[in-house]
């Protein structure tokens, strides 16, 4: 028997209360010509023997189990690793897709090779009553569809949920697989996917149930911090050619400014300027570097420095975006949103 066409990782630890759901979902999917791989990293509840009825009567589930927790990055690596598709889709262990999930997205990867990873439109459930902050990225999240929407808006928020993504496995290898670092290990995937030449797509269908809960990574690990979100940031900028070689200049002398500043400084980034919308800091320093008005922003040239619109406001935002792409600037070229 051949290798199936999707390899579907599903890394877990302690999802005993909600993984049934998640492998109900999968195999309901239209496309049957799929393997499910579950990651037990260390659980210590009912996973094991949740995850035993399926596998005794289902030959396309498989399940490795570790009897410690390694974390999320050993786990997913290791889910790789175990694979034998050349398309890998991602779930977790407390989300729900749609039955034609797993079929649009090959279908989409198989209709354009310059795509590495393509994703969906999620929809948020689940019980967290303060919840605001999560709605707000979700609604932005289903708004940035096209590629070209995904590689300009890629430093801003990571611009597709993790859970969603099927990816193309020859990329995924080209790349190193998930890397082990101080940040989230899906946003600095994405940020290497682009910054590799691949693309970014989505089905512009909802095809994921995305729960948050209370114990979601993005709320108890440290590595999903602004802090560290600023870094992969950092970190992934500091490595464009362009910035390198031309600097950049921040539009936003607020906290997230000063801190991307910060960052960007100590990896040998040239921070020509501030551009500000506040009177009272225009005219004055951060760090050595000038405030300006938005006025000083000047018309787009080979050699100019790339532009970072870190304004916090939308109306601050929105103004300076519409200012850079009237003066020649290309959002996710020579200008890039970063909050």
């Amino acid at each position: 028997m051949g290798a199936p066409l999707v390899s579907v990782i599903l890394p877990v630890r302690d999802g005993a209360a909600t993984i049934a759901e998640a492998l109900d979902s999968l195999l309901a999917q239209t496309l049957r010509d799929i393997e499910i791989i579950v990651v037990d990293d260390g659980s210590t509840d009912d996973t094991s023997a949740t995850v035993a009825v399926y596998t005794a009567r289902n030959s396309r589930v498989r399940v490795l189990r570790e009897s410690v927790g390694h974390g999320i990055v050993y786990a997913l690596n290791k889910g790789v690793e175990w694979a034998s598709a050349s398309f890998l889709a991602r779930m977790d262990a407390d989300d729900r897709c749609a039955p034609e999930r797993l079929a649009r997205q090959l279908a989409m990867l198989e209709a354009d090779p310059t795509l590495a990873v393509v994703s969906c439109l999620v929809r948020l459930f689940g019980e967290v009553p303060d919840n605001a902050g999560m709605r707000r990225y979700v609604e932005w999240l289903n708004s940035v569809v096209t590629p070209e929407e995904i590689a300009a808006a890629r430093f801003i928020e990571s611009p597709v949920a993790h859970p969603s993504v099927m990816m193309r496995r020859e990329a995924l290898r080209d790349l190193g697989g998930y890397r082990d670092m101080p940040w989230a290990e899906d946003h600095d995937l994405w940020l290497r996917v682009l910054a590799g030449g691949w693309r970014i797509g989505k089905v512009e269908e909802t095809l994921l149930e995305w729960r948050d809960s209370p114990g979601r990574l993005s709320r108890t690990d440290g590595r999903y911090s602004l802090e560290q979100f600023l870094a992969c940031k950092a970190h992934h900028l500091a490595r464009l050619p362009a910035v390198r070689e031309r600097g950049v200049v921040l539009s936003g002398g607020g906290p997230t400014g000063k801190a991307l500043a910060r960052l960007l400084a100590s990896e040998g980034v040239t921070i020509h300027a501030f551009i500000d919308v506040h009177p009272r800091r225009i005219g004055s320093r951060i760090g050595g570097v000038p405030v300006l008005g938005i006025d000083a922003i000047q018309p787009a040239g080979d050699s100019s420095p790339i532009q970072l619109a870190a304004a916090g406001s939308d109306g601050a935002r929105g103004r300076i975006r519409g200012l850079l792409a009237e003066r020649g600037y290309r959002e996710g070229v020579d200008f890039f949103g970063v909050a």
